[in-house]
């Protein structure tokens, strides 16, 4: 029977017991796994080792436990906080489906740098201008110009004015052996 309250109190025992029966992430569940482990009198390798996480990880939820702070297992959030939100990406698009001059630019066409710069000045969210392409490409945007040379033919697609009509064929048919010719007497 392995022996419990080690480092926390029953209250905590309960609510990380009760947390593991939600739907958690996997590095929260570790976080909690853990600290249940620790309280068991579990040392740091052996806690490693069932887990299959890093030194560093066990020892810094150990003492998180060890030190009554076991309930604060969710406060420490995963990965990078996310920077662009909805409103931003609805202001980028509405950018982009205006003239830059609308807004006092001397220029014609957005770049993503100067969309990057509008909307930090605008709304203090710090982009690169690689992400603020990626994002209009997500959105089946870009800042590059439409070709407008292309015309739609009568039935929808793309009309390149290029007829079969257009070519030309060679009058002569030894025309491409003078040719062969001409190449190979220099």
């Amino acid at each position: 029977m392995e022996k419990q309250g080690h480092c926390l109190t029953p209250f905590q025992r309960k609510l990380l017991l009760k947390s593991l029966q939600t739907d958690l992430r996997p590095e929260y569940r570790r976080r909690i796994e853990i600290m249940l482990l620790a309280d068991t009198g579990q040392s740091q390798a052996q806690i490693c080792k069932a887990l299959g996480c890093s030194p560093e990880m066990a020892r810094y939820w150990i003492v998180m436990a060890q030190t009554g702070q076991a309930h604060h297992w969710n406060d420490h959030p995963m990965g990078r906080p996310k920077t662009v939100n909805e409103q931003y990406l609805a202001r980028l698009k509405e950018l982009v489906s205006h003239s830059p001059r609308e807004y006092g630019y001397p220029f014609q066409r957005w770049t993503a740098q100067w969309l990057a710069k509008h909307l930090a000045k605008e709304l203090g969210i710090n982009v690169s201008d690689c992400h603020i392409n990626r994002l209009l490409k997500e959105m089946g945007l870009s800042t590059r110009q439409r070709r407008e040379s292309a015309h739609l033919g009568t039935d929808g697609t793309k009309d390149s004015n290029i007829t079969i009509g257009d070519l030309q064929s060679s009058p002569d048919p030894n025309f491409l052996w003078s040719l062969n010719l001409i190449q190979t007497s220099n």
